[in-house]
């Protein structure tokens, strides 16, 4: 080997000695005046699950009404469309939109001279028969007619009666009276108008009692019964009305799956109108210890439900079995027990084991 080449690797051995040196230096000495590896793991390690900040309740038993809340439409006690019975012109209009009417009222009556004289002509045929049959039956009692001619003047009579009941009829058909108390609606006729059956004079309205008709899921057919109550409210009426259950459509809607059913509640004041939305709360049940928790501290799974629990500074789960659910809470049916602390924020952020601090 030349001299030349002896010097390259006498400067290359140096080199490699240095940079050994430089290593070994910064080793053992590199983080000497900030955290060394040592220390900084230390730290870390110290710092690697701080407590979480989170929010809890106290489980509680308490008093709770199982509800279920369902939609419904409010509805007139009675209520009618007024027709006539038969053909004619209107000369008598005889209530106002709006009044309130009572039962048998005459409201509205139709031009029926013609049955009127008709009617006069038939009863003095009546009283001509009734005069004929008692003058015969005097003769028979003297045996001085036969039985059959008697019977003659006994049949013309009844023909006679029965001619001036179907004028009678007639006329009553005529005269168009309220079927109940009620408060009648907007007119659609007038004076003068020819109207016939098919003629709609006005709507009648009996509103108090008011009706409630609404459709409850089929899997609750078995815990309602007619005397249940309901409570309700109403658009643009801030009171809560309370009726209760009158009847139960004994069958169960084949397309939704429901069952309707409908409720009668006092309506003094009116407040309460046909056709107005309610929402409705029905109380199927109140259990005197129920548990309940906030909704958002229950953690969906795909077997179940479960919860965080904070015992001695660390969160825990327990699988839960939960029952109804209202808007804010959850009952829980089995998993939880008087005096557990139920963690209900920062759930994203703890898990098994994670440390937890509570806060109010």
């Amino acid at each position: 080997m030349s001299q030349r080449g002896k010097q390259i690797i006498s400067v290359v051995g140096i080199v490699i000695l240095i940079l050994a040196f430089l290593q070994f230096q910064y080793n053992i000495f590199g983080f000497s005046e900030e955290k060394g590896p040592a220390e900084s793991t230390q730290t870390g390690n110290m710092s690697q699950n701080p407590a979480t900040p989170v929010r809890f309740v106290q489980v509680d038993p308490r008093a709770f009404q199982e509800k279920v809340k369902v939609t419904g439409s409010v509805m007139a006690n009675e209520s009618v469309e007024l027709r006539s019975e038969t053909n004619g012109k209107v000369d008598l209009i005889n209530f106002k939109e709006g009044d309130r009417v009572r039962k048998g009222q005459l409201l509205v009556s139709i031009n029926v001279d013609d049955l009127r004289a008709q009617l006069e002509r038939a009863r003095y045929t009546q009283k001509l028969r009734e005069n004929t049959e008692y003058r015969q039956q005097q003769l028979l009692e003297r045996e001085a007619i036969s039985q059959e001619e008697y019977d003659l003047a006994l049949t013309e009579l009844k023909t006679a009666q029965a001619d001036v009941r179907i004028l009678e009829a007639s006329i009553a058909k005529s005269e168009i009276r309220a079927p109940f108390d009620g408060i009648i609606g907007l007119r659609k006729i007038s004076m003068g108008s020819y109207i016939s059956p098919n003629t709609e004079i006005a709507n009648l309205y009996n509103i108090n009692p008011a009706k409630i008709e609404f459709a409850l899921p089929g899997k609750y057919v078995d815990r309602i019964q007619e005397g249940n109550e309901i409570n309700f409210t109403v658009e643009a009426v801030k009171d809560e009305f309370i009726g209760t259950i009158y009847a139960i459509e004994p069958q169960i809607d084949q397309a939704t799956r429901t069952v309707n059913a409908r409720a009668i509640t006092p309506n003094p004041d009116l407040l309460l109108k046909p056709g107005q939305f309610a929402d409705i709360a029905i109380t199927l049940d109140v259990k005197q210890n129920a548990i309940l928790v906030p909704s958002q501290s229950i953690i969906p799974e795909l077997n179940g439900h479960k919860v965080f629990v904070a015992e001695n500074g660390s969160a825990l789960e327990r699988n839960v079995k939960v029952g109804t659910r209202t808007e804010t809470q959850v009952e829980i049916l089995d998993g939880l027990k008087e005096g557990d602390t139920v963690i209900t924020s920062g759930l994203l952020q703890i898990r098994q084991g994670s440390p937890v601090s509570l806060i109010q």
